[in-house]
């Protein structure tokens, strides 16, 4: 499905319930298949939640599609589970992103778990097995992903574990966030400096309801939106906190540069565009928050202002690799970028390209980052239904607040 975007304006005062975290979701999801007393409200209807909901209770050949977190938690998960056997695999980018760094360090735990194919790559055969070792050290720099898999099986080894991250940590924030919700089910854990450490837990939780905060990532594309509109213009999104357990919250203070301001009130945030000035270039470190690069700079470029981001090393392994994609796709609307391997630059341009063909490389996060610029010029999204990866009501959502979508 491909569309065409149009947006003159937007309605001034729209409100959108945006579904929950994804990142939340999968966490509790691993947690309630460990622990069955546990309930979960405001869980994501993403596409990669549902494919990790039907995962734990699957058998045999487990195709994730192109779930990365749900490729990695699943690992940890079945390598655990005694006496199943599993193969995991996924589409070819899935099959092109690795894993080899979480499987050697679920192996020194002793897990029994084989690649199918291509060496440090999906697909992979998992023996589940008790892992009776608690000590495992990995790189810090990796996809945190790796780690949380690792932390949420911790509570259910025999005698917890013990996580050493070798060198500087990459996205803090959400190994924080699934520490926090170890914390919720009464896990003790403690991370200081470079060690984690996750108690076992004995018994199981009692029955425990755990609301999922909606997706801040999700919201971006609000922000991105708010910023690109007039003064005055406001959108109202709920369900979110201002202590969230997200990195991506980050973004109530990355937008005040870009024009918006954020009001919490009773689990709603208001985006609000203000009189005030711009900033002329933007320069953020996102190597907490990574996946709101493509995002910052779409709306960087919208506003004809520079920006510099860096700490987006984990980009080039994502669903796409999302640097050179972005290069590609901004270059096409006229924006003068350049890449490396963990950053880009974009000089302040204030002309862009209309009625241009965006390519998605089957990234949620493209189509959507994308979309706001409809506010400043025509354009076109190729393969539109890629957001249901994250955010299924995506467009529905962009015609609310007064999209014109064909």
């Amino acid at each position: 499905m491909n569309v065409r975007l149009n947006a003159k304006e937007i309605n001034l005062n729209s409100k959108i319930e945006i579904t929950g975290s994804k990142s939340e979701t999968n966490r509790l999801l691993l947690l309630k298949a460990l622990y069955p007393n546990i309930v979960i409200e405001n869980a994501s209807n993403s596409d990669d939640s549902e494919v990790m909901n039907s995962a734990l209770t699957a058998n045999q050949i487990i195709d994730v599609h192109h779930a990365g977190t749900a490729m990695r938690f699943l690992t940890a998960y079945f390598a655990s589970q005694e006496n199943k056997s599993v193969t995991l695999t996924g589409s070819s980018r899935m099959k092109e992103r690795p894993i080899k760094i979480l499987v050697d360090a679920l192996i020194q735990l002793g897990a029994n778990i084989e690649y199918l194919e291509n060496d440090g790559f999906p697909p992979i055969k998992i023996s589940g097995q008790k892992l009776n070792s608690c000590r495992v050290s990995l790189p810090a720099n990796v996809s945190s992903q790796y780690i949380s898999a690792l932390l949420l099986i911790a509570p259910s080894l025999q005698n917890g574990l013990e996580l050493e991250l070798i060198g500087e940590i990459t996205s803090i924030p959400y190994i924080n966030m699934t520490l926090k919700l170890l914390n919720e089910i009464n896990v003790e854990t403690t991370f200081v400096n470079n060690k984690i450490v996750v108690k076992p837990l004995d018994q199981d939780p009692k029955s425990k309801t755990l609301i999922v905060e909606s997706d801040w990532s999700s919201a971006s594309y609000f922000y991105s939106i708010i910023a690109l509109s007039k003064a005055g213009t406001q959108i109202e999104l709920s369900n979110f906190k201002e202590n969230s357990l997200q990195g991506d919250a980050i973004l109530a203070t990355i937008y005040e540069q870009m024009g918006v301001e954020t009001h919490f009130n009773d689990g709603k945030i208001t985006l609000v565009k203000t009189q005030n000035s711009i900033k002329q270039n933007i320069v953020l470190d996102l190597n907490s928050a990574p996946d709101i690069a493509q995002t910052i700079a779409v709306t960087a470029f919208g506003l004809g202002i520079g920006c510099q981001l860096t700490g987006l090393h984990t980009l080039k392994i994502k669903e796409t690799d999302r640097l050179e994609a972005l290069q590609i796709e901004l270059s096409k609307l006229g924006a003068p970028i350049t890449v490396t391997n963990d950053s880009l630059k974009i000089e302040p341009s204030k002309s862009i390209n209309s009625n241009q063909n965006i390519a998605t490389y089957n990234d949620h996060r493209m189509a959507m980052a994308f979309a706001p610029l409809a506010l400043k010029k025509n354009i076109n999204i190729k393969n539109a239904e890629v957001v249901s990866k994250s955010y299924p009501n995506f467009w529905n959502d962009l015609k609310k607040v007064g999209f014109e979508i064909s």
